[in-house]
């Protein structure tokens, strides 16, 4: 027995190890036309409207986190996660590559360790389900305790769904004695973890001595260049800014805008719901956001921007919809070019030429956030292409906003997920969405093939010299 965990707690992770492996070994067995069934009973248990709404509240309610409205279209990520998942193969052969001699066939990882972070209580555990079910796998999920209740709720629907489908129930279930020992004696006996929240959360799942995909922090930063249209930037990034109030490591934190077009942005983020905080307002921000070792503070993080103003010492109208301020520079000295968590933007000024704009995101990226994403409004080829070159993250949006995007969405074709890999800018192993593939381990059947190797004045070139070769 682990000496950091309980008897009592060392017991629960006995029993749901057992029912998981069990569970595990009876879905191996199934059909893939079962299987999708199976993600469609899951999916539509806990992303139908009426169930989904009441865990938004009940989720709400127990962390005090988050904004009831804009949180329940996360209901579509799930659905989005099912669109993905019924368009692929997860049994038997899943890809043919005649002219290598490869034929690839799907099988389980076995049982994964899911940490759920406080502020997605329910959509992690609905999406990840539906990966897992499909790949045949099971999963222990670990409740942030912050809104463990939620959690035990979506996963209790969840189960309820698989057992009228006459499929065995513990193939998703949930650790009820949550702490940090237990979740690393999880991660410890699991077959694989999927980490999703803070960095030192991920940090415990590297180190954890299981495989594990994690995600990075973010500081979501988009360039306005000269050819932005104003109007839809401005509109986009209050969608991403507000999207339940900043929570998520995908909302905008920083805009860098033309000196061209940096007057009607001001201008437009004003129509939009933003607040512009006067120099002194954002001072006080800062100090309400930090304390005096510099540590962020929790009670500001993922509020309104009435409260966070509040907080401050100044009051807002209650129309506005986020708070944004005046980039007073960039780099670790300066707080307003990280990732702030909450309804508060960044707006950064850059002049001249577009290498400026891609210094001043430079910048902001060795603030914190490699890895993760950025994105751009332009309608500049090149400028696109040099930021795809120049950027240290893992996803790039294009006109579209970041935190409704990048982890997939109707109208692009990333993976949809709940887990963004950042590479090894984040820390992690992967720099995509984790996605089905990842949810499954891969045999590489290969039969002969005629011979591919070239002559060696093909393969060497100029410095072939057959007189060395002899």
């Amino acid at each position: 027995m682990s000496a950091e965990i309980s008897q009592e707690q060392q017991q629960e992770l006995d029993i749901l190890f057992e029912r998981a492996q069990r569970a595990q070994h009876i879905i191996e067995t199934y059909s893939q036309e079962k299987l999708d069934r199976l993600c469609q009973a899951v999916a539509w248990a806990v992303t139908n409207k009426k169930t989904f709404l009441r865990l938004v509240d009940m989720g709400i309610e127990e962390s005090k986190l988050g904004d009831p409205i804009s949180r329940q279209n996360k209901r579509f990520k799930i659905r989005g996660i099912l669109r993905d998942a019924l368009r692929e193969k997860s049994v038997g052969i899943i890809e043919e590559n005649p002219e290598k001699g490869i034929v690839k066939y799907a099988k389980p990882v076995g049982i994964i360790a899911s940490l759920v972070p406080t502020t997605n209580p329910d959509l992690t555990p609905g999406g990840q389900a539906v990966y897992a079910i499909k790949a045949r796998d099971a999963v222990i999920f670990s409740p942030h305790p912050r809104s463990k209740k939620t959690t035990f709720e979506t996963v209790r629907i969840m189960r309820e769904a698989l057992e009228k489908e006459g499929a065995p129930a513990d193939l998703l279930q949930c650790i009820t004695l949550p702490s940090i020992p237990m979740t690393k004696e999880l991660m410890r006996r699991a077959n694989l973890v999927i980490a999703t929240g803070g960095k030192d959360m991920v940090k415990s799942a590297y180190s954890s001595g299981t495989p594990a995909y994690g995600s990075g922090a973010g500081n979501s930063t988009m360039i306005f260049d000269e050819t932005a249209d104003v109007v839809e930037a401005c509109h986009n990034t209050m969608l991403s800014k507000t999207s339940d109030f900043g929570s998520g490591c995908s909302a905008d934190g920083n805009v860098i805008v033309s000196d061209k077009i940096y007057d009607a942005v001001i201008k437009q983020l004003e129509v939009e719901g933003g607040y512009l905080a006067s120099e002194e307002e954002r001072e006080a921000l800062k100090k309400v956001m930090l304390d005096a070792d510099g540590h962020r503070l929790s009670d500001t993080v993922a509020v309104p921007p009435q409260e966070l103003a509040k907080a401050a010492g100044f009051e807002i109208p209650a129309a506005k919809k986020f708070i944004y301020v005046i980039g007073d520079g960039i780099g670790k000295e300066h707080f307003f070019s990280s990732e702030k968590l909450t309804t508060l933007l960044a707006v950064h000024k850059y002049e001249g030429e577009f290498e400026n704009a891609l210094d001043a995101m430079r910048g902001i990226y060795e603030v914190g956030g490699k890895g993760h994403s950025c994105g751009i409004y332009s309608y500049n080829e090149d400028h696109i292409h040099r930021l795809a070159l120049a950027a240290p993250v893992s996803r790039i949006m294009v006109r579209q906003p970041q935190s409704k995007a990048n982890a997939g969405s109707a109208t692009n074709g990333m993976p949809m997920t709940s887990s963004l890999g950042c590479g090894t800018w984040g820390g992690n192993i992967v720099s995509e969405n984790i996605c089905l593939k990842h949810y499954m381990n891969t045999t590489w059947v290969s039969t002969p093939i005629p011979a591919d190797m070239p002559s060696p004045e093909e393969l060497f070139g100029d410095f072939y010299d057959p007189e060395l070769d002899k």
